[in-house]
């Protein structure tokens, strides 16, 4: 029956739900997460270590209204394949990001740098530069002038490596390890916030003694990764890409001196010290979600 109104309707709601996508790529079987419009700009999210893109799965959410945003599991990572270990390094996960990105179409995103993705993240960016249209750093360090006391071990392996030191990289690789990891230094009201399925669900992924030995490699990597931070500086000093620092200052391998280091190079980024450590995302979201928002909704739309 016709009564004669009329059903007004609001603006759609944003569809910010986060989709699961798995594609082979030279034979390993790659798994990502994606959130957002399919045209909207891109925002790309290289996770750190012993994480996987699950680090990711609620800030996603938070930006998808307006940005696409991706984020992969490294190979040997998360829910993706397991390769030869020997291309499970710095410049092998560099290369992943390029292939990644090639078959998914992607030709400018921001990108997200956290932990090793920073690293990673910025091996990409010098090898293509073009793509880049922003950055985001929250706790990921390119400066060895001011790393925190919690290098303290392994700077002395990387000095004198020997086969006690190497057994106890691997024993880091641990359940007890990564709970370390991801509590790292903060204060124990929000050592509380940070859910005990991080390391579980890490530690249940990195287990085998194949991705045990990767995670071993990359530590071990990080000694030969230090010729790389000049290089990554120069990359900033260079191209100035707008840049957001968002960092959690509880943090024994970044502390705050990390994150003013970037100002050196970048006198025009944007610097936030949050209330958090090294795994914000996990106790500061809503603060890193809106300082993301501002942020690219001013130089990435």
């Amino acid at each position: 029956m016709d009564t004669g109104r009329t059903t007004q309707t609001g603006p759609a709601t944003p569809d910010r739900t986060v989709r699961h996508h798995r594609f082979e790529l030279d034979g390993t079987e790659i798994f990502y997460r994606e959130a957002g419009p399919a045209f909207a700009p891109v925002v790309l999210l290289p996770h750190g270590y012993p994480c996987s893109s699950y680090q990711f799965r609620n800030l996603m959410p938070a930006l998808a209204d307006k940005w696409r945003t991706i984020a992969p599991d490294f190979p040997g990572f998360g829910h993706s394949g397991t390769p030869a270990p020997d291309q499970c390094t710095f410049d092998g996960y560099a290369e992943f990001l390029r292939r990644f990105t090639d078959r998914l179409g992607l030709d400018r995103y921001a990108l997200y740098l956290h932990d090793y993705g920073s690293q990673i993240g910025l091996r990409h960016a010098i090898a293509e530069p073009r793509r880049i249209a922003a950055l985001i750093i929250q706790n990921g360090d390119i400066y060895e002038d001011e790393f925190g006391p919690k290098y303290q071990g392994l700077q002395e392996y990387w000095e004198h490596p020997t086969p006690e030191g190497r057994a106890a990289l691997e024993a880091a690789v641990s359940k007890a390890g990564f709970r370390e990891e991801f509590l790292n230094d903060v204060r124990k009201d929000l050592a509380s916030l940070i859910p005990p399925d991080l390391w579980t669900l890490a530690w249940a992924q990195l287990r085998t003694p194949e991705r045990r030995e990767i995670m071993t490699g990359l530590m071990e990597g990080l000694r030969d990764n230090l010729e790389w931070f000049p290089r990554y500086q120069a990359y900033l000093r260079e191209h100035q890409p707008p840049t957001l620092i968002a960092w959690g200052p509880q943090d024994g391998y970044m502390p705050e001196a990390s994150a003013r280091a970037y100002l050196r190079d970048l006198p025009k980024a944007e610097l936030h010290l949050l209330d958090g450590g090294h795994w914000a995302l996990e106790t500061n979201l809503d603060e890193i979600a809106a300082l993301a928002r501002d942020f690219l909704a001013r130089v990435y739309v």
